[in-house]
Order: structure tokens, then C-alpha cells, then sequence
């Protein structure tokens, strides 16, 4: 990655303004809500005695279920838009951030595995770190997934995995890094950034869960100094989520003590 050219006062301060406008109508806001949510735990029955649905029945008419839960991965999706269309304008594609759609098999072949790596990397000691922090009250009793196991529930649950993905890697990573490049901001600080606004909107679901995430950003943000690849970082979060939601769909019938 070459350092860019200065940017003039007035252009710096229109970058400075759209980042900010991107990320409070996405997961800025998502960061100020956990932290107002987690506030609210301390002044109640605390984080260890609350207990955070990932995904919620959202109404009790399955078809109306579905649409509405559709239509919060049409949300997720569509910020993702939003920052890739920005970055458009700018002139910088899709291939410049590492999201081509059209790539060589051996490239898609290339990132399927070190999105599968860095989905076990990050999974099973995120895993640890769960238990620990329920044990030391610091996290929520987080149930991944709610309601029976039909097909078009675990269809749902797909679709927000993938939204889940390709939001928080496009806008926090692809989007938010390359910005704050261009504004001469180094390495470390683009991944600190980065890191501390993944930790931030994991804040609702307990202490635990923000450190852990931003454990989670340190590394894709390394990842993807390093390659300068999104999908890796893509295929790693969705198949941590399909892992997670589907999984937990799909076990709690057989045992019990998954709640």
C-alpha cells in the first residue's frame, strides 16, 4: 500500500464528515446503543443475570418472521452498499479493497482457506473467552438463536450470517481503513480504530464480549494490512456466525444444557 498524496484542508474536512455520517447511521450507532444498553445491565440485575437473544422470534406469524428477519439482513447488506458506493465515487473499487467479485478459482480456493483458518482462530479461544467471562460475571447469557427449527428459520439464520459478514468486514474493515488511510492515519492507529469500533457495538452482550471482539479486530485488521483481502476476513465472520446460529438452532433440542 502506498502512502497517499495530502489531502487539501477542504477535502480532508468532506472525508472527515463522511466517515462520520457512514458510521453513525451504522455501527457507530450500534456502539453508542450497546454501551446505553450496557449501562443499563449495571443498573439493573447486572451483566451476569442478563440474558441477550441474537436473533429474536420477531413476531409470532412465522411468514411475518421471516420477512422482517430478511429484512434486517437487507439492512446489513445494504450499509455494505452504502460504503462500497462511497469508495466508488472516490475511485476506488471493489479490487482495491480486496472484495472483487469475478477472481481466478485459485484466488477464491486461496481465500476460502485462510477464511477457514482465521474462522478457527478466532472461534475456538472466542469460545474460551465466553465461558470465562460468564464465570467471572462479565458477559451475558448470550442464546444465539431463538424459536423452533424450520427450514426457513434456518434459511433466515444464513442470510444474517452473511449480512453480519459482509457489513461489519466492509464497513469496519474495507471501508473504515481505507478512509482513515487516506487521510494519513498509520498502520497501527487504522487497526486500533478499527478494533475499538468492532469491541464497541459487541457491548451489549456483556464486557467480555466487547474485549473479545476487539481482540477479534486487532487480528482482521492485521490480517487485512497484511493481504489486503476482504473475503478472507468475510468467509471467516459468516461461517463463525452460520457456526453459532444454525449450530445452537440445531443442538439445543438435544441438549439441554444449552438453554
Amino acid at each position: 500500500m502506498t502512502a497517499p498524496e495530502p489531502l487539501a484542508p477542504r477535502e480532508r474536512r468532506l472525508l472527515r464528515a463522511e466517515i462520520a455520517v457512514v458510521l453513525t447511521v451504522t455501527f457507530a450507532w450500534s456502539g453508542l446503543y450497546s454501551l446505553v444498553r450496557l449501562i443499563g445491565y449495571q443498573l439493573g440485575p447486572g451483566v451476569r443475570d442478563t440474558t441477550v437473544t441474537l436473533n429474536p422470534v420477531r413476531s409470532p406469524h412465522a411468514v411475518v418472521d421471516f420477512l422482517l428477519q430478511c429484512l434486517g439482513a437487507v439492512q446489513l447488506f445494504g450499509w455494505a452498499a452504502l460504503a462500497l458506493y462511497l469508495l466508488a465515487r472516490s475511485g476506488i473499487g471493489f479490487a482495491d479493497i480486496g472484495f472483487a467479485l469475478r477472481r481466478p478459482r485459485r484466488e477464491v480456493l486461496r481465500d476460502i482457506g485462510l477464511g477457514t483458518g482465521l474462522a478457527a482462530l478466532i472461534g475456538l479461544p472466542g469460545l474460551a473467552l465466553y465461558l470465562v467471562g460468564r464465570a467471572l460475571g462479565m458477559t451475558a447469557n448470550l442464546v444465539p438463536a431463538s424459536g423452533d427449527t424450520q427450514w426457513w428459520r434456518i434459511l433466515a439464520y444464513i442470510l444474517l450470517a452473511a449480512g453480519n459478514a459482509v457489513a461489519e468486514e466492509v464497513v469496519v474493515v474495507g471501508y473504515f481503513m481505507t478512509r482513515l488511510q487516506r487521510l494519513g492515519v498509520g498502520r497501527v492507529g487504522r487497526v486500533a480504530s478499527s478494533a475499538v469500533l468492532r469491541g464497541s457495538y459487541h457491548l451489549y452482550q456483556g464486557f467480555g464480549a466487547g474485549l473479545g471482539n476487539l481482540v477479534m479486530g486487532v487480528v482482521f485488521g492485521a490480517a487485512y494490512e497484511r493481504w489486503r483481502r476482504l473475503w478472507p476476513l468475510v468467509i471467516a465472520h459468516f461461517l463463525i456466525d452460520v457456526v453459532a446460529f444454525v449450530g445452537y438452532a440445531l443442538l439445543r433440542p438435544h441438549l439441554g444444557w444449552l438453554g
